[in-house]
């Protein structure tokens, strides 16, 4: 995909302290839904204020989370203009003036001008998000002699604007067409508009994601995760926007997870399939999956079916599903990092919570897994390399290096570590010793979950490059101003 040319001036130079993590707990636990003063004229709250520019836009649905803010910031530095959809209801406003921040430092000493990141408060089932995308529309305004009948080659004229009052007409091309053609349209030439959704691409992370919320909730995780991708998947393409990146999930892999070999993607597949094993043998694999064990990973397995489909149905479409491992790491400044407005339910912030005293006591569900220490295995990826992920899918379908219209990619390093090597790592980067209990399995949960990552670095060319170890220390670099 060819990075759009970005728009707006020169940002002012940040300091980067200013923006430092609270170090009182009232602080800390006080939702921040404030506006920062410094950011208020700088950062685009409301994209409907048309200014006639026609920016290529890479919209991220829930791009104030976790993962969504790492691969907002991502973007900026690739030089990607950014739309960012969140209805902050895990996730602060505050995490927008970070990244702006972030971003501004990156390209100060690049003597650069940064991208366009805008953001609208809104949750992506909004009926609200037609209007969003309207102000993302571009018209050019094209001329074709009727004596030459509907084969002839339009004339493009220089004339192109946005579309905005009339929003609600964006899909009306017959009215359009009348609106423009004189009464003797029988002998003079036909103008027609054609219509180019400024958003070229979609990054999605608006999914509920708790394994243990979705066992007690169901219905919120159908609801949210499942219906409202269709109607959005409906939205996206009335407006012809088809490349599509999907945050999935290695849950999708079922009780295979268990067999302590590394998860190929052939090992969860929505259509037939054939594929060649490690030892060069053909297999052919057959869809579906045994052993779902939450409704959370059986959102996640219905919503890649439901994407399946419709680029079989439609190979238009551009569609890569992202299957996640376990995203650990924050960003190495120690601005952006896992704090959700939510009750933490991963290792990682779970931990952190019990380094800054919010919790007593770190829970290990399981010790008796067959692993060779007893707890769960799994493939910890570092947050900035699975951001960079996204970026390479991004760029990989519109290049049109990706050859089918539905392609699943596994983002983990490839190598598994248990709870607690994991834990042994950040209790040697922060030097504290973090109190544990020992108990009972979880409902949902599986032994081991490691990834299996040659088809991402052949055909994205995308490999981790960051260790559990520097995991750590971005970890304890973005809890230790809270301690």
């Amino acid at each position: 995909m060819d990075r759009p040319t970005h728009s707006g001036a020169q940002s002012p130079s940040i300091s980067l302290s200013s923006l430092s993590t609270p170090s009182s707990p009232e602080t800390l636990n006080t939702p921040d839904t404030q506006r920062s003063v410094l950011f208020d004229d700088d950062v685009v709250e409301d994209p409907l204020d048309i200014t006639g520019d026609n920016s290529r836009f890479i919209m991220v649905v829930g791009g104030l989370g976790y993962i969504g803010s790492h691969t907002v910031l991502e973007l900026l530095k690739e030089n990607y203009n950014v739309l960012v959809i969140d209805d902050l209801s895990n996730s602060y406003h505050s995490v927008l003036h970070r990244i702006k921040a972030l971003a501004a430092e990156h390209f100060a000493g690049q003597n650069r001008h940064m991208p366009a990141l805008h953001f609208r408060q809104l949750d992506y089932r909004s009926p609200s998000m037609r209007s969003v995308l309207s102000s993302y529309v571009s018209y050019a305004l094209r001329s074709k002699p009727k004596s030459e009948g509907p084969s002839a080659e339009s004339v493009e004229a220089p004339q192109k604007f946005n579309d905005h009052e009339g929003a609600q007409r964006v899909d009306a091309t017959n009215d359009l067409e009348d609106m423009t053609r004189p009464e003797n349209a029988e002998d003079q030439e036909e103008t027609i508009f054609r219509r180019e959704s400024r958003i070229t691409g979609v990054i999605h992370f608006a999914a509920f994601k708790s394994v243990e919320e979705s066992i007690r909730l169901p219905l919120k995780y159908y609801g949210n995760n499942v219906c409202g991708l269709v109607d959005f998947l409906s939205l996206l393409q009335e407006f012809g926007i088809k490349n599509f990146v999907f945050s999935s999930s290695a849950t999708v892999y079922g009780d295979v997870a268990n067999s302590g070999i590394p998860l190929r993607e052939e090992f969860c597949v929505h259509h037939p399939e054939t594929y060649y094993d490690n030892d060069g043998g053909a297999r052919r694999a057959s869809p579906g999956v045994l052993g779902l064990t939450s409704p959370y990973g059986r959102t996640k397995f219905m919503c890649e079916s439901i994407l399946a489909d419709i680029a079989r149905a439609d190979p238009s479409w551009s569609i890569t599903a992202l299957r996640y491992f376990n995203p650990v790491g924050c960003h190495e400044s120690g601005l952006l990092g896992e704090d959700p407005r939510q009750k933490p339910s991963n290792l990682i912030p779970v931990i952190a919570s019990v380094l800054t005293g919010a919790k007593p006591i770190l829970e290990i569900f399981g010790t008796d897994w067959d692993t060779p220490d007893g707890t769960a295995v799994r493939d910890f990826i570092h947050v900035v390399d699975l951001a960079r992920g996204h970026i390479a899918a991004l760029a990989a379908a519109g290049a049109g290096k990706i050859k089918d219209p539905f392609r699943t990619f596994n983002l983990g390093t490839g190598k598994g570590h248990t709870v607690r090597e994991v834990l042994q790592s950040i209790e040697e980067t922060s030097q504290c010793s973090i109190p544990v209990k020992e108990v009972g399995r979880r409902p949902g949960d599986v032994g081991f979950c490691v990834a299996e990552v040659q088809r991402a670095k052949s055909e994205l060319n995308w490999r981790a490059e960051k260790s559990l170890a520097d995991c750590s220390v971005d970890v304890w670099n973005f809890t230790k101003s809270r301690c």
